[in-house]
């Protein structure tokens, strides 16, 4: 079971550069730049990796203490909670015009939140001469750590210092084996209603108004010998439709939660039927290498007169590509209709996520794949395939050796996919295959 990942919190007051450095550490143009103050309203969160290390990582709008101003009162609410859920903070400051009054008004609001706080200097673009950034020892928070977040001076650095920060074990992932299992969805899909019948008692608040799970909750079940822990997630909106901190950071925490799940279930309301955002929650459940079940709910609303079921799995199915490989139910968490059920698909899942082929069997499934279907020349030689393994499983992960690597076109590894899924099902999980290069071995025939 994967740990609960840190989370990283950039905070400061506006235009010293926090949307640069986060772009910076993702490396890639995710949060607005601009020299405007207070282009960064909303929160933007996204999952980094640095030398192994994988984190969360959050860009907050500019703090402006003493503004009545109702968007500087709403930055600031939104950076003060990012302290309250951060393992460790990034406390960006202007290098260029030293030590602002705010900077010392933040310093003690970071000093009393007992979080670990790294100061980074931005705007230090002539490093090493350049060694004016010591004045932030004055602010008592510990080493100030210049960076060039335009140019990426220093941002290695920084970037050991944030891994090596990081708690010895920042998760809460089950010890004793427990299958854990994320319920999510859009908020209002029924999620809570479903672990409520699924348990015969009132777990969680239901209530009609959307968002009422702020937090995950867990619940723990026995079921065939298994233990299987259900956690009821905050439903997932755009970033674009979440107007306050609360919420915020509860999809951040429905997403630590994604990422260590063995299995989503994946909640739709059949009164609203897929939207885009359902499908994106797949998406991040299904790239985190989690097993998926969708569960069409609310099934007691829909008119059966026509027999609708089959109609609506083929919409569904065609939706994404991904769906052509997820099992789909139809329950109504009101009535009780195949929640039960539910439970079986879930465990099945989980042990196809887990089941290892032997490499015999993988071998000679590529060789036929091979034999039908070669992959194309290039540059006039014959691209071969030379031998193929189960790497790993929870996702089960394919690595094929090739003679060329680079030259086999993505629509021919999908036809390996696909052939892969019809010969071992692999029904609800991800199913990754990673070619690699190989100068000897077998050639299939």
């Amino acid at each position: 079971m994967s740990r609960r990942l840190p989370v990283v919190a950039v905070v400061g007051r506006p235009n010293v550069g926090k949307s640069t450095l986060f772009n910076r550490v993702l490396g890639e143009r995710t949060a607005i730049v601009d020299n405007r103050p207070g282009v960064t309203r909303d929160r933007n969160f996204a999952q980094a990796d640095w030398a192994g290390h994988e984190f969360f990582i959050v860009d907050t709008g500019g703090v402006i203490e003493g503004s009545d101003e109702p968007m500087d009162r709403h930055i600031r609410s939104q950076a003060l909670t990012a302290v309250e859920e951060a393992d460790l903070i990034l406390f960006v400051v202007d290098g260029k015009a030293g030590i602002h009054p705010l900077d010392e008004r933040l310093t003690e609001v970071l000093r009393d939140s007992g979080r670990p706080v790294l100061v980074v200097v931005n705007k230090v673009d002539n490093l090493p001469g350049d060694v004016a950034y010591h004045e932030f020892w004055g602010l008592g928070l510990g080493e100030p750590l210049p960076v060039s977040s335009i140019s990426g001076l220093g941002s290695g650095d920084l970037l050991d210092r944030v891994v090596a920060a990081f708690p010895e074990d920042p998760g809460e992932a089950p010890a004793d084996g427990a299958l854990k299992v994320a319920v999510i969805g859009k908020p209002n899909a029924g999620k809570s209603s479903f672990v409520n019948r699924l348990f015969g008692e009132e777990r969680v608040v239901v209530s009609e108004v959307p968002g009422t799970t702020r937090d995950p909750v867990d619940s723990r079940l026995r079921y065939h010998g298994r233990d299987v822990i259900f956690v009821d997630t905050a439903g997932l909106r755009r970033q674009s439709r979440i107007s306050d901190s609360v919420e915020y950071y509860s999809s951040l925490r429905t997403a630590r939660v994604i990422r260590d799940a063995e299995v989503c279930l994946v909640m739709v309301d059949a009164a609203e039927g897929l939207h885009q955002q359902d499908l994106k929650i797949m998406e991040a459940a299904w790239e985190a290498g989690c097993g998926v079940v969708v569960a069409v709910n609310k099934w007691d609303l829909v008119d059966k007169e026509d027999n609708p079921t089959p109609r609506i799995e083929r919409e569904l199915r065609a939706r994404a590509t991904l769906l052509q490989f997820v099992p789909i139910t139809f329950i109504s968490a009101l009535t009780g209709q195949r929640v039960r059920g539910t439970l079986d698909l879930i465990l099945r899942v989980a042990e196809e996520r887990r089941r290892r082929i032997p490499t015999h069997e993988v071998n000679e499934v590529m060789e036929a794949l091979f034999r039908h279907q070669p992959p194309p020349h290039s540059r006039g030689r014959p691209v071969k395939l030379r031998y193929a393994t189960q790497a790993d499983t929870a996702p089960p992960t394919f690595v094929i050796f090739s003679n060329i690597p680079d030259a086999i076109p993505d629509h021919y590894i999908r036809y390996l996919h696909n052939g892969f899924r019809k010969a071992w099902g692999f029904n609800g999980v991800p199913l990754r295959i990673r070619i690699r290069a190989s100068t000897e071995g077998r050639t299939p025939a």
